[in-house]
């Protein structure tokens, strides 16, 4: 077999199994369920969670909100990586009615570990199993970290995403949402 002919070989099954390697982890990628219920809204509004430092918080204190609501935890990378850029859209949104959550699913500890590294703008809640399970009824069934769910001031569901938000895509989407 000639030099040209065995390179041409060798990129075909390169780029033949490069694809099949895209293709199986899309596959694999967790999708959302179809859209929730008002059910799991009401059941978030009724939640209380404690911050790390113990202090309860009600959700319903955030009624009349266009609220952020951001499952994550210390241990997942792409939660770490996109929460100070939500830090950031907190602190300038806030004054227009923008409310950020963070439910982590993690100890209190490491939470508090967390926000020693990282200065974050808004309330970071300790998550049990009500959280996880609300976060399945928001969708979520897979438990895919990060997971957002934004709610209009009247509690009805606007958004939700499992994955990243760029700190640009988020602010443009909640700006839309305050004209």
């Amino acid at each position: 077999m000639n030099i040209w002919l065995r390179r041409t070989v060798i990129a075909a099954v390169v780029l033949t199994a490069g694809a099949a390697g895209v293709w199986s982890a899309l596959s694999r990628q967790p999708k959302l369920d179809a859209a929730p219920t008002t059910v799991a809204a009401d059941r978030l509004d009724a939640l209380r969670l404690a911050d790390a430092s113990g202090t309860e918080m009600p959700f319903s204190a955030w009624r009349g909100k266009l609220l952020v609501v951001n499952f994550w935890a210390t241990w997942c990378p792409p939660c770490r990586e996109e929460m100070p850029g939500f830090s950031r859209i907190a602190g300038r949104l806030r004054d227009r009615g923008v409310q950020f959550v963070g439910i982590s699913i993690d100890s209190a500890d490491n939470v508090r570990q967390y926000l020693q590294e990282e200065a974050i703008d808004y309330p970071l809640l300790i998550g049990g199993a009500d959280a996880i399970q609300i976060s399945a009824e928001l969708g979520n069934s897979a438990q895919g970290m990060p997971f957002t769910v934004i709610f209009a001031p009247d509690g009805s569901l606007v958004e939700r995403k499992l994955g990243t938000y760029k700190e640009e895509e988020l602010e443009a989407i909640l700006l839309a949402r305050l004209r």
